[in-house]
């Protein structure tokens, strides 16, 4: 049977962007299972569609055959244990170490950028985003510590992505580029530079593409535009 990746829709799925990213990005066959955003409530379509699958009632979800990984973390240890010859952490200790602690700040922190720009790869929200900006001064410090960690790590490797070469690190951050670029949130031009080469990954675009062609508009995803 192989690997099969449950997600949530690609234009407002951050968590699931990532694993899929990574899978497509790195050239790993797997199939796509979409259940679609309804309403997170116990009784929804996606709940009741995710319920018999994994414990958590979230995406995403890998299956590999007949186990079972949820928790995008546990997603990205496994498939690179699965496929060491992918080199999906970096090769160097220490980078590898340093790539897994970015990515676990990531997954437990940033929650002032996530609760006011969620990931809307289809709007344009910058006049949001100036708001945003303006009002809020604990994105403006999720956005300095990201833009100080990603300027290190591209001062040190060399780029072109954070530890060189493609890791589990760009496919984590992935979802934060395409924030960045939806609400226009003001960067340095080396940190707009690497969000532009995120974009143009062959595995970012078919995501970008697959969300651009949902046309899917979830009002409880849509804190700042109504429906037309």
């Amino acid at each position: 049977m192989g690997l099969s990746l449950y997600i949530g829709n690609k234009n407002y799925s951050s968590w699931s962007m990532r694993p899929w990213v990574l899978l497509r990005q790195s050239g790993i066959a797997f199939d796509e299972v979409m259940v679609r955003f309804d309403s997170f409530s116990g009784d929804s379509r996606f709940k009741q569609r995710l319920g018999p699958i994994s414990p958590a009632g979230r995406v995403p979800v890998l299956v590999d055959d007949d186990f079972v990984v949820w928790d995008t973390l546990a997603i990205a240890e496994y498939v690179a244990e699965k496929f060491p010859e992918k080199n999906l952490w970096p090769r160097d200790p220490q980078a590898r170490a340093r790539a897994r602690s970015l990515c676990a700040e990531m997954h437990s922190g940033f929650g002032a950028l996530r609760s006011a720009c969620g990931m809307n790869i289809e709007a344009d929200l910058a006049e949001a985003g100036k708001i945003i900006w303006r009002d809020k001064p604990a994105v403006r410090a999720d956005v300095a510590r990201i833009v100080d960690m990603w300027s290190e790590l591209l001062t040190m490797h060399g780029g072109p992505m954070l530890f060189g070469e493609f890791s589990i690190a760009d496919a984590y951050f992935a979802p934060v580029c395409m924030r960045l670029r939806t609400f226009a949130l003001p960067v340095p031009e080396a940190i707009t530079a690497y969000v532009q080469r995120v974009a143009a990954l062959p595995g970012v675009k078919a995501w970008i593409d697959g969300a651009l062609a949902e046309k899917d508009f979830l009002d409880f995803e849509e804190p700042y535009r109504i429906a037309r």
